[in-house]
């Protein structure tokens, strides 16, 4: 912890003799990011920046560059970006002041303005020990202590993750409980301010920030987190769910009907543009749900599924090129393979898949790539080819 606080305090000094006061946040659309947007929304207005909020599913090399094209600006990216510090770093050129504040597993940055602040650089696991939203508190807790009132949203960020608060999670937990900020509440904890728990919160988030890219959703996420109103954004949240159960409905039933295509270490569907009008992230929570079905889901292979990714970037433009999206999961017997170094996690397998034509990024059990729509049968392709090179032999269901 000691070298994070040193390059923490190392950006904030970079960041208090800059010479603008306008800050642009990128977010990721989960609970995860829209707690870590607001954290860091709050804690540098405190400070008297003025913040523009932009809600981004991928970081697309496309608009990477467009947003580093200018220069002089102050780029935060939260929940999002330490998979491309290398990118970022290229598309930057020394242009701008640009802080990322994430757990996915990290490439490294070459620029010398570009801080990756992921606490993976000094010996902590994002996948157990904090989420985006973790990292985040403790800069906004460093740049000024009364930022302690934001560590339920820190909590409520940390519920994706299946262990429970571990680690820094806990550190962070047992503060909030020491200051009134949170209070036992069943098997959850209750934000005394909101009066409401924050498997509930995250939950509701989840749902704000995926299923209602295209309509506001993470605008009004960040809100909430923010200035509660829990009741008044009920009735959305129900709406938006709705809609995609019955997406998931629909596609469930044809799975069970048609099956899952198989290569010998590797299962996938695709859903096309089944999800139109809802955020990509859908895939992936909805892998998440079938990864459990096991009279569908073989347990040793990785589950893959694909989703069209819509042109259109809220808050940006349109994307020049088509783009697909693969979500990737990995059953519960599979990943005991993983920790044991018999099989490659989620992420390093579309690392190396997608080489020369994919954005991959993620966890060893969660992962995702985007890639060109006509590369999704070369995504397989390569994923058996680098499974067939890696994997040891595994025990296989009958």
């Amino acid at each position: 912890m000691e070298m994070f606080k040193i390059r923490v305090q190392e950006a904030i000094q970079s960041l208090k003799i800059f010479s603008s006061k306008g800050v642009l946040i990128i977010f990721h659309d989960d609970a995860d990011g829209l707690c870590s947007a607001a954290i860091t929304k709050a804690a540098l207005e405190r400070e008297g920046y003025q913040t523009r909020m932009f809600c981004l599913e991928k970081l697309y090399s496309e608009v990477v560059t467009d947003l580093h094209s200018k220069a002089e600006q102050i780029i935060f990216y939260v929940d999002i970006g330490s998979a491309h510090a290398d990118s970022i770093s290229e598309a930057n050129q020394n242009r701008n002041l640009t802080i990322i504040l994430d757990h996915h597993d990290p490439k490294p940055a070459s620029d010398p303005k570009v801080f990756d602040l992921n606490l993976e650089h000094y010996g902590f696991k994002g996948e157990t020990d904090f989420s985006g939203a973790t990292c985040c508190y403790l800069f906004a807790q460093t740049l000024n202590p009364q930022n302690i009132e934001l560590a339920p949203l820190a909590l409520v960020g940390s519920c994706e993750i299946p262990e429970g608060f571990q680690s820094l999670n806990k550190t962070v937990l047992e503060e909030a409980l020491k200051n009134g900020l949170l209070q036992p509440k069943g098997k959850s904890f209750e934000i005394v301010k909101f009066q409401t728990r924050i498997d509930r919160l995250f939950s509701m988030l989840q749902v704000l920030g995926a299923v209602g890219y295209y309509e506001g959703g993470p605008t009004l996420g960040v809100k909430t987190c923010l200035e509660g109103g829990i009741n008044e954004v009920k009735a959305k949240v129900e709406a938006l769910e709705e809609r995609r159960k019955t997406v998931n409905r629909r596609v469930l039933a044809k799975l069970y009907r048609e099956g899952l295509k198989e290569t010998g270490h590797v299962q996938w569907f695709d859903v096309g543009d089944a999800y139109r009008s809802m955020g990509t992230k859908v895939i992936g929570q909805f892998c998440s749900f079938l990864s459990y079905q096991r009279r569908l889901v073989k347990p040793y292979k990785y589950l893959f599924g694909f989703v069209d990714v819509p042109q259109e970037i809220p808050g940006w433009g349109k994307l020049k090129e088509k783009f697909a999206k693969a979500s990737v999961r990995v059953p519960k017997p599979l990943q005991a393979s993983i920790k044991t170094g018999k099989a490659l996690g989620a992420v390093e397998l579309l690392l190396r898949a997608s080489t020369g034509f994919g954005i991959a990024d993620g966890h060893q059990y969660a992962a995702n790539v985007v890639l060109p729509i006509e590369k999704k049968e070369t995504l397989i392709e390569e994923a058996e080819r680098v499974c067939e090179s890696f994997i040891k032999p595994l025990e296989r269901n009958a």
